[in-house]
């Protein structure tokens, strides 16, 4: 039995469950409401091993993995706190490609009525929701760049959409940042994404969070655009992809952790940054604050509940 422990709501209408799992572990669910529907986060993993320097997830390394039955009860409990969710993001703690069979088998659920109608009737967290399959196209994998599922992902029937955290535009500070760079450098990583694109013709998603004077300077935006750029083309110099048209990337305002060191850049420095991108060709987007008010960052009121009780 999936348990509803704490929520807190943002005065952004942002609300963040704290859940805990049949076995005393304790997740997190963020719920959003966009102008063009209700988004979901989902938690994949209870812990993670990914070590990104600036994520609270982290702090606390894997337990388990989640099923996609713990998965789809998360989703449950959001659409009963603002019915009619019309996006998935499979974005909260963990890394989702570490638990790649159980993460599509959870996409594969919820995007299909008849195993979902099935799925509601055996829910061990609400009976008889109201809930609606959602469009493989609303529905957005996460992963900070494990290479050979991202192939893996690429040959799926449904085409479900994938985001891959960058954060940096160089090898030296993304082995800093993402410890799994060490293994799937930015040579793989890139080519392995322009494959993606090329063979499932949808957009990616480069989701690049702004450190104040870490990764967030107009060297870095400009080589940013370099790396990029290079999707393009392969190694032959053979035409790949239409200009940007299959990714862009997302300028992620920062959450605070208060174990870490880092701040988040400054609204004239994300602009300048977002200007830069542009103007090189790379279409990017300025993604609006949530949360701000709340533990907003992955993994933190986890984090603090544990705490509180450990004293």
């Amino acid at each position: 039995m999936t348990k509803l422990k704490t929520v807190q709501t943002s005065k952004d209408g942002t609300q963040k469950f704290l859940l805990e799992l049949n076995d005393g572990n304790l997740i997190e669910t963020v719920l959003m409401k966009h102008p063009y529907g209700n988004s979901v986060c989902i938690t994949s993993q209870a812990g993670c091993n990914m070590g990104c320097a600036f994520c609270a997830s982290g702090i606390t390394k894997k337990v388990r993995d989640l099923t996609a039955e713990e998965m789809f009860n998360q989703l449950l409990i959001a659409d009963e706190a603002m019915p009619h969710v019309s996006h998935i993001v499979i974005m909260g703690t963990g890394e989702p490609f570490d638990n790649y069979d159980e993460v599509v088998r959870f996409c594969d659920l919820v995007s299909d009525e008849r195993k979902l109608s099935a799925a509601i009737r055996k829910a061990d967290t609400l009976k008889n929701v109201p809930f609606s399959a959602v469009a493989p196209r609303h529905i957005t994998v996460s992963t900070c760049g494990i290479v050979p599922k991202i192939h893996e992902f690429a040959q799926t029937e449904k085409r479900f959409n994938l985001a891959i955290s960058l954060h940096a535009p160089n090898n030296e500070l993304r082995n800093r940042l993402m410890p799994v760079n060490k293994k799937y450098p930015l040579e793989e990583l890139i080519p392995a994404a322009a494959e993606y694109c090329k063979m499932t013709k949808r957009r990616i998603t480069f989701e690049y969070l702004l450190l104040d004077g870490i990764n967030d300077s107009e060297k870095h935006a400009c080589e940013l655009a370099d790396l990029l750029s290079s999707m393009n083309t392969d190694a032959s110099g053979e035409k790949l992809l239409k200009g940007s048209d299959y990714f862009y990337v997302n300028l992620i305002p920062y959450n605070a952790v208060s174990e870490f060191g880092f701040r988040g850049a400054s609204k004239e420095q994300a602009l300048l940054f977002y200007d830069v991108l542009m103007k090189n060709g790379i279409k990017a987007t300025l993604r609006k604050e949530r949360g701000a008010d709340i533990t907003a960052a992955c993994g933190q009121l986890r984090l603090q509940r544990e705490e509180r009780f450990n004293r």
